[in-house]
């Protein structure tokens, strides 16, 4: 739920409050229900409230905490809140309101930075201290909740979102090279802490950043998932593994029905939400509303998987949506999606998610969603081939699967003056594969794709997407101990059935067969994987533009050689190469980035 911004200065000069303002204007869309505002010294935060739990004013953020002499903005949810709030309460804390930002303040005051090994939830807070004027910033482990910063000699500034940052004026919006060169090859992932703009920076996962009122500053990273064999679990069974998994899921399930408005499920029709709804019908939820979506074919292509999503809403009895995108809000969808994205993401699910939310958000606050499995799990396709690869050959072998292209043919689609020094990308992903706590090749992928590209790619897709329309997400497949328990599973367990192998056995008999063993669908969107007509021409004005020509990112003759065949490249995963220079442009062209 909601966004934050704030800004804490270095330089013995009061905060910008008309910078935080900017700032906190330009999240209206992640919390239409109400806004706040505190400065004190150095130090303003801002919030825009989406109200999902404690719906009275007493939960009104930033709050306030007097008597600890503490000042919290927080976006996300504690799902454990109840509990905490009781285990404080045995300690002597008082409280004023039922929210769960207040039980952030409490657990802080009792556990300093330890605070966040308490919470299970997703998060991005800011807590300021009173009394030592230092600035505390933390994000959940698994990144669901984006954070992102601005740091200069004399302050910084955080926010929800990077638009958010720019509004605030005086940020380094050139191009950094180093990201630009993660997002023409890291499958347009560009990890923490870089993002594409020089003067924007992200707070990685599972991390809490200290910030001293001189700006020196200590991170403390708390959690890292471990992707080897359990000695204590070497005799389990498969069947063993199914059973743990089922009911780690289920508790994660129930996890997020925490709230004081009614939750739905987003119900593609792939097991993945399809188990979800299961889980809940299970655990005696009546009447939950699901929410699926269609759109019309293009290129020989579906767009719709409404066979399989009515199928389980038949099955379970829910109060289903099928929502069919007319063509006419598809090329305005587009640019709504483009405008909403923190970072430019180049998959078209971003757009299914864009339009979807916002019929979503007519009827629900709150959804679940079946949103990364397929990392944790091992169900992408470029899992198999590292099955049988030795471990020191792994970097080369994940590079030659999942990079949209290899560093040898960056030259031939970047301008000679867009090109970074060296191959980062490779070197990111060897660093990367290299740290222990990842014992096969399939192990340091998944746990990769976990901690890295699901954070930087599908998750913050869905942040960005659901929260445009103030509709709020939640991933059970990324609950941590989830995650743990996944990390420990032998991977030909993972990638049996074609992958995600645990996960359909395990389904069995509480999934409809004909959801297991359909083939691996994505949320569909024709029109932009098959460019043609009024798409082909957005991209063509996106990348003729005069900011574009100024900028002179793209090789001339590798953007005209596209554009007379817009669907014929394809990246090594199958995605249209036009499209990938194309959104990058459209995406700064949007932000007003020269």
């Amino acid at each position: 739920m909601c966004g934050l911004a704030g800004e804490f200065r270095f330089d013995s000069r009061s905060a910008d409050v008309g910078a935080v303002a900017r700032m906190n204007s330009c999240m209206v869309h992640r919390g239409p229900d109400g806004d706040g505002f505190w400065a004190h010294g150095p130090v303003a935060l801002s919030h825009r409230r989406l109200s999902i739990i404690d719906l009275s004013a007493a939960g009104s953020q930033p709050m306030v905490d007097a008597p600890l002499g503490l000042t919290v903005a927080f976006n996300g949810c504690i799902y454990n809140y109840q509990d905490l709030r009781k285990e404080l309460e045995g300690k002597g804390y008082s409280f004023f309101s039922t929210s769960d930002t207040e039980v952030i303040g409490k657990a802080y005051a009792e556990w300093g930075i330890h605070c966040v090994d308490h919470f299970l939830g997703m998060f991005a807070f800011a807590i300021a201290e009173r009394e030592s004027g230092r600035l505390v910033l933390a994000r959940d482990r698994l990144g669901i909740k984006p954070l992102y910063l601005d740091q200069t000699r004399d302050r910084l500034r955080f926010a929800s979102t990077l638009p958010a940052l720019v509004a605030g004026g005086g940020t380094d919006t050139s191009i950094d090279r180093e990201a630009l060169a993660y997002y023409m090859t890291f499958h347009s992932v560009v990890p923490a802490p870089l993002t594409i703009l020089t003067g924007v920076r992200k707070l990685p996962p599972a991390t809490v950043r200290v910030i001293e009122p001189n700006g020196e500053s200590r991170d403390h990273v708390y959690w890292r998932p471990d992707f080897s064999r359990d000695e204590s679990r070497a005799d389990w069974s498969e069947r063993d593994w199914q059973d743990a998994l089922i009911q780690s899921l289920r508790t994660a399930v129930e996890r997020r029905m925490v709230a004081d408005v009614p939750v739905g499920v987003l119900l593609s029709g792939g097991i993945d939400s399809s188990l979800v709804v299961a889980l809940l019908a299970e655990a005696g939820q009546k009447d939950l509303a699901t929410f699926s979506i269609g759109f019309d074919s293009a290129g020989g292509e579906s767009g719709d998987e409404f066979e399989y999503s009515t199928l389980v809403a038949e099955r379970f009895g829910t109060d289903h949506h099928r929502i069919t995108i007319d063509s006419s809000r598809l090329l305005p969808g587009i640019d709504g999606a483009v405008a909403a994205m923190s970072e430019p993401m180049v998959s078209h699910d971003c757009v299914a998610f864009y339009l979807l939310s916002e019929d979503v958000s007519k009827s629900v606050k709150v959804v679940q969603s079946g949103q990364g499995a397929d990392e944790v799990l091992g169900g992408y396709d470029w899992y198999p081939p590292l099955a049988d690869v030795a471990r020191d050959d792994a970097v080369e072998a994940y590079s030659k699967v999942f990079f949209d292209r290899r560093w040898p043919a960056m030259s031939s689609v970047l301008s000679p003056e867009w090109m970074f020094g060296s191959d980062a990308p490779t070197e990111f992903i060897r660093r990367q594969f290299a740290a222990p706590g990842a014992e096969t090749s399939v192990d340091a992928a998944l746990r990769n794709d976990t901690t890295i590209m699901l954070v930087d790619d599908p998750v913050k897709r869905v942040d960005n997407m659901t929260m445009a329309w103030g509709l709020e997400a939640r991933v059970p497949f990324l609950d941590h101990e989830f995650v743990e328990l996944v990390g420990k599973i032998p991977p030909p367990l993972k990638l049996a059935d074609g992958g995600k192998g645990v996960l359909k056995r395990a389904s069995r008999g509480i999934v409809p067969d004909e959801v297991i063993d359909r083939t691996k669908g994505y949320f569909p969107v024709p029109a932009i994987r098959q460019l043609e007509g009024p798409y082909l021409n957005r991209v063509r004005e996106a990348l003729s533009d005069p900011a574009a020509r100024e900028r002179g990112i793209f090789d001339d003759a590798t953007v005209q050689r596209l554009l007379a065949a817009p669907n014929e490249t394809r990246t090594t995963l199958g995605s249209n190469a036009l499209w990938q220079l194309a959104l990058l442009e459209m995406w700064l062209q949007t932000q007003g980035i020269r």
